[in-house]
């Protein structure tokens, strides 16, 4: 039997092991701030020309970009636009190495650090974090990273429960900020809210459209049709937008503080406050727009309505089954022995309910209108009787005070 002989067969490296092995790398930088004010902006600009200058000092390096994110947190990649660009070049094979400044300026959680390093990782893509001094491709790497991430991630929760032990406590003081550019009606004051004219105009034309029974989609959409920005400044205005209008007690001179709340500080989803933390409700806080008791009447009239509710035809919303309590809903019907007009009528709308099924009759839009006619006259004519009587008495006590003896 011949002797076994065992040769290496040597390989090109893989794609990601030459960009590692390499002369020139493609180089870019990324940087990010948390806040938009004056000075972290300018931090943006030293970075942006210290980047640019010590990439180049690298003979092998070629300076690719700096990517920045203003005023943006680091807790989630979704909002950070820039962020999401240097990804998806550095997938696409135009960047060799990222250069940041630290782990908490590339990301503040956890997941998503180890997530878009892994993704990198995939396509022979390092990062290097300056200040902990940490290359992605090396073996150490994403232990130390986890380690420093998750403080990182630690360290954003510990301001954030601090940031709203703050609001809160403002809150409980009867103090409270406004987002003015998408509130419309008030303007910012020294010391209170100031009504914006023009504005307040559009809010008491909502109110009044609202109280003469016309619903929120009809008004957004003669809103829209006017010509009027939305509290956004947009031109369509939408339904949702009516009705937050419609129940927002600012708008008649009170506040009620404290309405939401953020559930959790990493994905920082607002959650209706049902309970479970306190409320403040501060009285004559501000001059409202609305009259107290115009708003109550609004709030009423919000509560009564339901999803089916249409300001449309003449009985809707306004016929309630005898038997049930349920609204009763107008439908048309073509048949065969009348294809060119419809039969229109009105049933309960639990006649179909599997768990009522309200056995009530149904009733022609026809015989409404004849019984609504009918109640109207006798109204009327009950009401010129009154008119008539008085109008008589006042005639007769006038003749008797200018004649005691006439008593005709």
């Amino acid at each position: 039997m011949e002797e076994r002989i065992i040769t290496r067969v040597e390989h090109l490296p893989s794609l990601p092991n030459r960009l590692v092995l390499s002369e020139r790398k493609r180089v870019a930088a990324y940087a990010r701030v948390s806040t938009s004010s004056y000075e972290q902006l300018n931090s943006i600009d030293a970075q942006k020309s210290y980047y640019e200058e010590h990439i180049r000092k690298h003979k092998n390096w070629i300076y690719v970009g700096l990517f920045a994110d203003e005023g943006i947190s680091g807790l989630s990649h979704y909002k950070r636009t820039e962020f999401n660009k240097m990804i998806e070049a550095a997938e696409s094979g135009r960047i060799d190495l990222v250069v940041t400044k630290s782990i908490s300026r590339f990301a503040r959680n956890t997941v998503d650090t180890l997530t878009h390093i892994r993704r990198l990782k995939e396509k022979g893509v390092a990062v290097y974090f300056e200040k902990e001094d940490i290359n992605t491709l090396d073996a150490k790497g994403e232990f130390l990273i986890t380690l420093l991430s998750s403080m990182a991630q630690e360290e954003s929760r510990s301001i954030s429960e601090n940031v709203k032990w703050g609001i809160r406590k403002r809150m409980a003081d009867g103090i409270y900020h406004l987002p003015y550019s998408r509130f419309l009606g008030y303007e910012k004051g020294e010391s209170t809210l100031v009504i914006v004219p023009d504005e307040a105009a559009a809010i008491r034309y909502i109110y009044y459209l609202f109280l003469a029974g016309r619903t929120a989609r009809y008004i957004a959409s003669l809103l829209t049709e006017s010509d009027i920005s939305t509290p956004y400044g947009l031109k369509t205005w939408d339904p949702t937008v009516i009705v937050s209008i419609l129940r927002n007690e600012k708008y008649c001179g009170n506040a009620l503080l404290q309405k939401t709340y953020i559930t959790d500080f990493l994905t920082k989803k607002a959650k209706k406050n049902q309970g479970e933390l306190p409320q403040y409700f501060i009285e004559h806080d501000h001059e409202g727009i609305i009259d107290v008791d115009i708003w109550n009447e609004v709030q009423s009239l919000l509560d009564k309505r339901d999803k089916s509710y249409s300001g449309c035809y003449v009985f809707s919303h306004k016929l309630v089954c005898s038997i049930c309590g349920g609204n009763f809903i107008r439908r048309t019907r073509y048949y065969k022995s009348q294809p060119v007009e419809p039969v229109i009528f009105y049933n309960c709308h639990n006649k179909f309910n599997k768990s009522c099924k309200c056995k009530n009759i149904y009733v022609h839009e026809a015989d409404l209108y004849e019984v609504f006619s009918e109640a109207v006259y006798s109204l009327m004519k009950a009401k010129f009787k009154k008119v008539k009587t008085a109008v008589k008495d006042a005639l007769l006590y006038r003749s008797l005070r200018a004649d005691p003896t006439n008593r005709t």
